[in-house]
């Protein structure tokens, strides 16, 4: 099972994922083609789905509070996260990976065969996985106003969350702190747009 990291969640990205489930045979129907564009896919997979299938591709839940990995399939959920307290007990990134492995293949188990979208809050390193790479947040990567050390501490953190299993980090944060009194000011890469804008994902 190959892992890509994405910028944000979407239906149509979670079929370009290319994980197929044992649910639906591989490419027997439109939305499994991956020849096809992934307008149509999306559109054929929605008019295949139930209410309830619909409402759990729109759920993300954080893995800390389900149980176990039941629950993904018995709630067709579309997205799982992990939030900063929500980890495996092994957290080396074969504890990790084993932990979102144990997620997908419950998705994989539904009748339309959906792969997850895992989320990790990994915003300036993979910090809660042992031996992880941990940069300044993002206030700190503001000061040296150069592009390429924060793009260079992004792909490092991609390397180490890919391995993880994960496909999507919460990251980078494009917020324009302005008071000291928000609680996550650090989160900014600075006080005006101009400095956003020269760091953020659209630099």
């Amino acid at each position: 099972m190959k892992s890509k990291v994405l910028g944000g969640a979407c239906l149509a990205c979670v079929v370009l994922l290319g994980l197929q489930g044992p649910g639906v045979a591989q490419e027997s129907v439109p939305y499994q083609n991956r020849s096809l564009p992934a307008e149509r896919r999306a559109t054929d997979l929605l008019a295949r789905m139930t209410l309830d299938e619909k409402i759990g591709q729109m759920t993300q839940a954080d893995s800390g509070s389900l149980p176990s990995a039941a629950p993904v399939s018995e709630l067709f959920l579309g997205s799982v996260l992990s939030g900063c307290d929500s980890e495996p007990p092994d957290i080396s990134p074969r504890g990790w990976s084993a932990m979102v492995d144990a997620f997908q293949k419950q998705a994989l188990t539904t009748r339309l065969g959906i792969p997850i979208i895992y989320g990790i809050d990994a915003v300036h390193g993979h910090g809660n996985v042992r031996g992880a790479t941990v940069f300044p947040h993002n206030i700190g990567l503001g000061c040296s106003r150069n592009p390429k050390i924060v793009e260079a501490a992004g792909r490092v953190t991609a390397a180490e969350v890919a391995p993880t299993g994960m496909h999507w980090n919460f990251a980078p944060c494009i917020a324009v702190p302005q008071d000291e009194r928000w609680g996550r000011t650090y989160e900014g890469f600075g006080e005006t747009p101009e400095v956003a804008s020269l760091l953020g994902p659209a630099a």
